[in-house]
């Protein structure tokens, strides 16, 4: 069977898992407690925290789904690798410190320990898991899809190549063996490792297709609808139409004039759509309901910024990276983390856009491919048009890539949720009076429960694009925990009930809206007719941060109003521990049950 694998993917595929393995068994062993597990023990290093952040937080969106929504979408998509770094922005200014001086093990935790009410604790469970497992969703797609593409020329019982539900499951169940074993402590060594990993299979790649084929912005021109030709690759082995034009040896440069483009596949966005800032993404239900260019662009607009907002305020909001800052020593450590973190991703995002272009000139046949053999693979696709030694080691490259992102990315997710249950529910709600011990075991039976079930539900989202995915997950968070923090951080006038109210209803519709899109897009409800005919109503559903979020803040502030006399009666000790200067020595653990364990 093996024999049908390309040595070189196949080489840097299982270096990647079986380095990701070792390190985690090998940090696992240094998990001994309780701390250790929920928060790593408070002792993670700025560079260590930002290196393994960056890496928790590239997941499978940044490394394959901008890149795959570039080149299917077009400019517009460009959104999302900005705002993917913008977010952290709004974590600097207004959250990662006061958060860190809590001293919490989760968000359940801060929101329990600021309101003086475990009930609230329930409420805040519920949507960890709900941010949860929409984000591992897209984890698993890209897991499905980078196995499918390692192993496209096996046969399986009869059958060309891979299903893409083996590759969901081995991987689901290679990760959750890996945090059921060390927790928190024995995957921030491996995430920070992925992080340089990421950053490498993600350039690397770049530089030699550069140097060959022209730069981005000579393939950003040619796409100019204006221009009727543009620079061109021979289709990949396997999808070869025409002739194969020369290939260059690495470090020299063809020239790019001589180049015309294969024909679009009738899937591919034209030129014009392409390269337009309010194009394909941004404009798709507009289009369906059939209506003009000029009555298109209030349409886009509204999308657009409804993704802006999803993806900034949902970065603020996303549970297992606000975990993390609790693995900081203090709040200072946890702001100058944040200011790394920006740094790392904001280098690595320079990259992912220039895949999506060049592959649109260089693969077009990407177009043709549905679920996992779409535009979501022209990262791993993309070097095979330098075809021989040197094609096969680059995409050997980033499919090493791709499985730290995706594993990366879904340890922190199984870490942030089976956190919740075994601290959260059975620690604080089902079982107060256990000990640390209790917990710990608890946290790893969870481990296995929370990813059989992720895994599970990534086995039914093959068709939907996984940058698509990772943007409802942000909405969701959006418009849940992000009004929940910034508000209980910023404003000493608000109540129990004030911020319980703002944040299911935020919450519970942004989750029901993008719920009825996927089933529609799933083919699992017929409302293709009803899109058509209401095309605001679609974008509302499909990109709700617009309106959920605003709607979150105010009821906070109405209801926290009506319920004035509720607020803390210590509030104004707790508003000192969020914001004063550690010097002044009011920092504090919320959570202590773990000292002398």
């Amino acid at each position: 069977m093996l024999a049908a694998v390309d040595p070189w993917i196949f080489a840097f595929s299982f270096i990647t898992v079986a380095a990701t393995l070792i390190m985690g068994y090998w940090a696992a062993g240094k998990s001994r407690t309780a701390s250790d597990f929920f928060v790593a023990g408070r002792g993670v290093s700025v560079g260590w925290n930002a290196s393994a952040i960056s890496g928790e937080y590239l997941s499978a969106a940044s490394f394959m789904g901008v890149a795959g929504t570039v080149m299917s979408s077009g400019y517009d998509a460009l959104w999302y690798p900005v705002c993917y770094a913008c977010g952290y922005l709004f974590l600097l200014l207004f959250i990662a410190g006061p958060l860190r001086r809590f001293g919490a093990y989760t968000i359940p935790d801060f929101a329990e320990g600021r309101f003086d009410s475990p009930v609230f604790r329930k409420i805040a469970v519920i949507f960890v898991l709900f941010i949860g497992f929409f984000y591992t969703m897209p984890q698993m797609k890209g897991a499905g899809t980078t196995l499918a593409y390692v192993f496209k020329e096996i046969t399986w019982f009869g059958t060309q190549g891979l299903p893409y539900w083996v590759g969901v499951v081995v991987v689901g169940s290679v990760i959750t063996v890996n945090v059921a074993i060390g927790g928190m402590k024995g995957i921030t060594l491996v995430q920070a490792f992925q992080y340089w990993l990421k950053l490498f299979a993600i350039s690397t790649p770049i530089f030699v297709l550069i140097a060959v084929y022209g730069g981005y912005g000579t393939h950003l021109q040619k796409n100019n609808a204006a221009q009727p030709t543009a620079i061109v690759a021979p289709a990949s082995p396997q999808t070869q139409a025409t002739p194969p034009l020369p290939i260059a040896p690495v470090g020299l440069s063809p020239d790019p004039a001589n180049q015309v483009r294969a024909a679009l596949p009738a899937a591919a966005p034209d030129d014009a759509t392409w390269i337009n800032p309010f194009g394909r993404l941004s404009s798709k239900a507009a289009k369906a309901a059939k209506l003009s260019a000029e009555e298109s662009r209030p349409y886009a607009l509204l999308y657009t910024y409804s993704l802006i907002i999803a993806l900034v305020c949902g970065t603020a909001g996303l549970p297992h990276i606000l975990v993390r800052f609790y693995t900081n020593p203090d709040g200072v450590a946890a702001k100058r983390t944040t200011m790394w973190v920006m740094i790392l991703i904001g280098v690595f995002y320079l990259f992912p856009p220039i895949f999506g272009v060049l592959g649109r000139n260089l693969m077009p046949s990407l177009y043709e491919g549905i679920g996992s053999k779409g535009t979501d693979k022209v990262v791993l696709e993309l070097p095979r048009v330098l075809q021989g030694t040197w094609g096969s080691v680059l995409s050997g490259i980033t499919c090493a890539g791709a499985f730290a992102a995706f594993m990366s990315t879904f340890s922190g997710l199984l870490v942030s949720m089976t956190g919740a249950i075994a601290h959260d529910v059975y620690g604080r709600i089902l079982a107060p009076q256990s000990t640390p011990t209790q917990r710990m075991q608890m946290f790893k039976w969870c481990a296995f429960g929370v990813g059989g079930v992720a895994t599970l539900l990534g086995c039914f989202v093959e068709k939907l694009e996984i940058n698509f995915m990772v943007g409802q997950a942000f909405a969701i968070a959006a418009a849940s925990y992000f009004p929940l923090l910034f508000m209980s951080v910023w404003w000493r006038g608000m109540t129990m009930k004030g911020a319980a109210t703002g944040m299911l209803a935020g919450g519970v519709c942004a989750l029901g809206a993008v719920v009825l899109t996927n089933l529609s897009d799933l083919k699992l409800v017929d409302l293709a007719s009803f899109w058509a005919g209401h095309p605001l109503v679609r974008i509302l559903c499909e990109q709700p941060a617009i309106w959920c979020v605003p709607m979150a803040i105010t009821l906070m502030v109405v209801v926290s109003r009506m319920t004035r006399a509720e607020v803390p009666a210590d509030i104004r000790m707790k508003m000192l521990v969020l914001h004063a200067p550690e010097a002044l020595g009011l920092k504090q653990e919320y959570v202590r049950d773990h000292e002398g364990h």
